[in-house]
């Protein structure tokens, strides 16, 4: 048996490049872990996959990226063999915070010690990259700059620990919609990445906070003015930095008070309907258990 982690993730920056002959959009884009996770455990079984949620209606089949990535590792593996894997989700679900390529990347790592398959992080971010763009950062973990389509990935110093409130709405966000309407309608403003990654060298956290933008944000808020609202009120809180993660709708809070995190945690639980989680960043982790 393994126990494994898959930890959430934060966009601190997200630029859309271009469209690429393959479809796929190229980014460049600072990624950063978070301690929030989900737990996966896994159990070998004789053969076949078995794929336990703890979220009611959150597929338990082909559907889900935990199960393919198990199911790509036995078949390119030759694994004799199948696992029965466990989550227990904390990670809000269609968030913007990579959830499902946590899981994903958590059972990549955990089959890979269950069956002592030798892979390095490097042919895992490769398998991972065969199923979702995501994964390979989760793999990696920590803070990471990351190009293409989010798989060609430089690791950087980790971001300076910091306290950051989730705010999830109840509205769903396509990706692929949010993608599409920035083609139709790009943003003026873009992240200058290159002094992002300066400040981060200099361990500045507060002029980091300053230089973060995500491009999808004005596409997707336009369409959901509560992101809108819930970035103006982690502001009124006292967070150094109010953005929302990936195609979004979570909404992310730096604080560099924690008590204000606290107490804007508080307001959040008792005055929106949002899902909401208090939380930090996090240095790369790889435990297993």
């Amino acid at each position: 048996m393994v126990t494994i982690f898959g930890y959430a993730k934060i966009n601190l920056t997200l630029d859309i490049l271009g469209l690429r002959d393959d479809g796929y959009h190229e980014i460049a884009t600072v990624m950063q872990s978070l301690a929030l996770k989900d737990t996966l455990t896994l159990r070998r079984r004789e053969e076949g996959i078995g794929l336990s949620v703890d979220v009611p209606g959150l597929e338990s089949d082909e559907r889900n990226l935990a199960y393919r990535a198990a199911a790509l590792l036995i078949e390119a593996c030759g694994v004799r063999g199948g696992v029965d894997i466990d989550i227990v989700k904390r990670i809000p679900v269609a968030a913007g915070l990579a959830g499902g390529s946590a899981d994903a990347a958590a059972t990549l790592r955990g089959m890979n010690a269950l069956y002592d398959l030798g892979l390095t992080d490097e042919e895992l971010c490769g398998f991972g990259a065969r199923i979702g763009s995501d994964i390979p950062f989760s793999i990696m973990g920590g803070t990471v700059f990351a190009t293409g389509r989010g798989e060609v990935m430089r690791r950087l110093a980790d971001f300076p620990e910091t306290t950051v409130l989730l705010a999830k709405p109840p509205v769903a966000v396509s990706t692929p919609w949010a993608y599409r309407s920035y083609d139709a309608h790009p943003p003026e403003q873009h992240p200058d990445n290159a002094a992002f990654l300066e400040a981060l060298a200099r361990g500045d956290a507060a002029s980091c906070a300053k230089l973060a933008v995500n491009v999808l944000e004005p596409v997707t808020e336009a369409a959901h003015p509560v992101i809108a609202a819930y970035r103006a009120r982690m502001r009124r809180g006292g967070a150094v930095c109010a953005m929302m993660s990936g195609s979004g709708p979570t909404v992310f809070g730096l604080f560099a008070d924690a008590d204000a995190a606290v107490r804007t945690f508080e307001t959040f639980r008792a005055e929106t309907d949002a899902e909401v989680h208090l939380t930090r960043t996090a240095g790369r982790r790889n435990e297993i258990v």
